[in-house]
């Protein structure tokens, strides 16, 4: 895979219209998880957490493919996928996530952890 963006900044509010702006070329889905992903450290490990976005893509015998990662500095903070009801006002960030990326997953190491998504 190629990248296509690497983006250092801070998960903060401002940061997610920034990033969607640095992928308007995308498809609205890889602008959309992209965002969740983000909003996920905010939400979790709270604002100004120094993040890595990166966006990677590659054609397969499928179709074009791509992988959307975002890295934080907690590596023990690791997303968990629950069930969100119609009545929660928040957590249904991984289900969109879910729904919408062929896969996703954790990359964890002793000092960050990664999580992706293809689409």
């Amino acid at each position: 895979m190629r990248t296509v963006l690497e983006l250092r900044l801070l998960a903060t509010p401002k940061a997610a219209p920034e990033l969607r702006q640095h992928l308007r070329d995308h498809d609205f889905e890889v602008r959309l998880c992209a965002t969740e992903l983000l909003t996920n450290v905010i939400d979790h490990l709270g604002e100004g957490t120094p993040v890595t976005v990166r966006v990677m893509g590659t054609a397969t015998d499928h179709g074009p493919r791509t992988r959307i990662e975002v890295t934080d500095p907690a590596p023990c903070a690791a997303p968990v996928l629950l069930p969100a009801t119609e009545t929660e006002e928040s957590g249904r960030g991984l289900a969109l996530l879910d729904a919408l990326s062929e896969r996703w997953g954790v990359e964890q190491w002793s000092d960050r952890k990664t999580v992706w998504c293809e689409l």
